[in-house]
Formats: structure tokens, C-alpha cells, sequence
């Protein structure tokens, strides 16, 4: 009975290791795997230059239920009021396609959000990201996010 319990559960991580669709240069995926642990830990720790410095210059971000933001505006949304922090976030990637010097990769997010009260709130969504490599690095260039319903 041990011996088919282990092998059920081996069935199922491989098959959610298979659901990972990674096309292109192995290198190249593994630094946007990387950019992209490295986003949410920047997110994590509030720095917001590190945010910033995650994106292309010319990058836009399309929040849940906002316009289309660029420039400035980016690092202002992702700054928190004070008193509020993010706890948790965290980025799967269901799919990754490089092509050249662009990429996309979509997924899911999650989170939990720290409130003034001490009250925790916990978040997730979908997203699609389009990548540019510039200069060598793989740098954030269209960022399209929005919730999904918690159960």
C-alpha cells in the first residue's frame, strides 16, 4: 500500500512538472525565472528601485481595474502607504516563449497584503508579461495583471 501511495504522488508532481511549457534558450528562461523570484522578493521588501529597475524604460503596466500606467506612474503604483506591507508574493509561471530578444510568460500570482490593523488579506490572479532583453538582460516591458475570485 506504501509503495502505491509514493507512486500516486510521483504521478501527480510529475504531472505538474509537465504542465510547465518552457520554449527557448535554457539560459534565457532561466533568467526570467530568476527576474522573476527576484521581482517578488523586491516586492516583498518594499524596494521600489529594485521595482522599478525591473522593467524597460519605456515599460507599461496594466493593473486590475486601472488605465494604462508608464513611467513614473509605475513605481507609484507599486508604492504602499505606510503601514502597509506585502508578507507574501509569489509568481508560477504556467508558460514561457522566448523569441529573439522578446519573450512572454503567463500564470499566476498570489499574495498577502499587511495591513495598519495587523488584518492580513491574501490575494491571486493571472497575468501575461512580455519581456524585452536589453542590454543583456531580461527586463519587464508590458505587465497585465488582474484577481481572481478567492473560494
Amino acid at each position: 500500500m506504501r509503495t502505491l501511495i509514493f507512486v500516486l504522488i510521483a504521478l501527480l508532481g510529475f504531472n505538474y512538472i509537465q504542465a510547465q511549457t518552457l520554449n527557448g534558450n535554457q539560459k534565457d528562461i532561466q533568467a526570467i525565472l530568476k527576474n522573476t523570484k527576484s521581482f517578488s522578493e523586491y516586492v516583498m521588501a518594499s524596494d521600489y528601485e529594485k521595482i522599478a529597475s525591473s522593467y524597460t524604460k519605456d515599460a507599461k503596466i496594466f493593473p486590475n481595474n486601472t488605465q494604462i500606467l508608464e513611467g513614473e506612474d509605475i513605481i507609484n503604483y507599486w508604492t504602499l502607504p505606510e503601514g502597509i506591507s506585502t508578507s507574501y508574493h509569489k509568481i508560477t509561471q504556467t508558460e514561457i516563449t522566448i523569441v529573439e530578444d522578446t519573450a512572454y510568460d503567463y500564470g499566476y500570482y498570489e499574495g498577502k497584503t499587511k495591513h495598519k490593523d495587523g488584518r492580513m488579506s491574501s490575494w491571486k490572479g493571472k497575468y501575461v508579461i512580455v519581456w524585452k532583453k536589453v542590454d543583456s538582460k531580461w527586463k519587464m516591458h508590458l505587465d497585465i495583471w488582474n484577481s481572481v475570485k478567492q473560494k
